[in-house]
C-alpha cells in the first residue's frame, strides 16, 4: 500500500507506490503525497504536498492565492523565471527550500533532469514552514505536517509513543491533531524535509 497508518495519528507514505500523473505538456509527472481537503481539485485545496520529476523545459502554471515552496531533491535542477521578468532563481542546490508566490506564472528552464518536493498552501487559510533536518531534533507542535526522508533513514517518534522508520524515498504525515515529534537520523549524511502547517 502507498499509505499505511502508524498509530492513531501518523500515516506512512512510500513515494514509489504513489500513482504518477503525467503533466499535460509532457514535461514531467507528479506524485501527490496528500491533499487537504481530501479529493479537492487545484482550485479548492487548503494545502498539498507532492513530488515531481521534471524532464523538459516548460511553463509552471500560475496559482492565484497560493504560496509555494519547492525543494530540489536530486538531479541538476531548473531555473525559474517569472513571466513578468521580476523573478529569476536557479534551483540547482539540493535541499534548499525556495518559497515564492503562485500568483505569477513561471517559466521553468531545465538544467538537467531532476526531482523536486513541492508544498502548496492556500494563503487565506494556511501557512507552511519547510525546513531540512540533518541532525537529531524535536519539532514544535503543529496540528498538521509531514516528513520526507531525502537521504538516509530516520526514526520519527510522537509524544503518544507512535514511531515510524522512514527510509530514503518514504515519508509520513499527520492531520488534525496537535503533535510534536522527535527526529533521529540513523547515520551521518541523512537529510529529512520537515513541514509544519498552521491555520491563519
Amino acid at each position: 500500500m502507498a499509505v499505511t497508518p502508524v498509530g492513531a495519528r501518523l500515516r506512512h507514505v512510500v513515494l514509489a507506490d504513489l500513482p504518477a500523473s503525467p503533466w499535460r505538456n509532457g514535461g514531467g509527472e507528479t506524485r501527490e503525497i496528500v491533499c487537504v481537503p481530501a479529493g479537492a481539485d487545484m482550485a479548492e485545496f487548503d494545502w498539498r504536498l507532492s513530488v515531481a520529476t521534471i524532464a523538459r523545459t516548460g511553463p509552471f502554471s500560475a496559482f492565484p492565492g497560493v504560496d509555494r515552496v519547492i525543494t530540489l531533491l536530486e538531479g541538476e535542477g531548473v531555473v525559474l523565471r517569472s513571466t513578468d521578468g521580476l523573478i529569476e532563481h536557479a534551483l540547482t542546490a539540493p535541499l534548499v527550500p525556495y518559497a515564492f508566490s503562485g500568483d505569477v506564472a513561471m517559466d521553468c528552464e531545465l538544467v538537467g533532469a531532476c526531482m523536486d518536493f513541492n508544498v502548496m498552501v492556500r494563503r487565506s487559510t494556511t501557512r507552511a514552514d519547510v525546513t531540512v533536518q540533518r541532525v537529531a531534533a524535536r519539532t514544535a507542535p503543529a496540528r498538521a505536517g509531514a516528513f520526507y526522508a531525502a537521504h538516509g533513514t530516520w526514526t520519527v517518534t510522537g509524544t503518544e509513543g507512535e514511531s515510524a522508520t522512514l527510509a530514503a524515498g518514504t515519508g509520513a504525515y499527520w492531520l488534525d491533531a496537535e503533535a510534536g515529534w522527535r527526529l533521529h537520523p540513523h547515520s551521518t549524511g541523512a537529510a529529512l524535509l520537515s513541514v509544519r502547517f498552521e491555520s491563519v
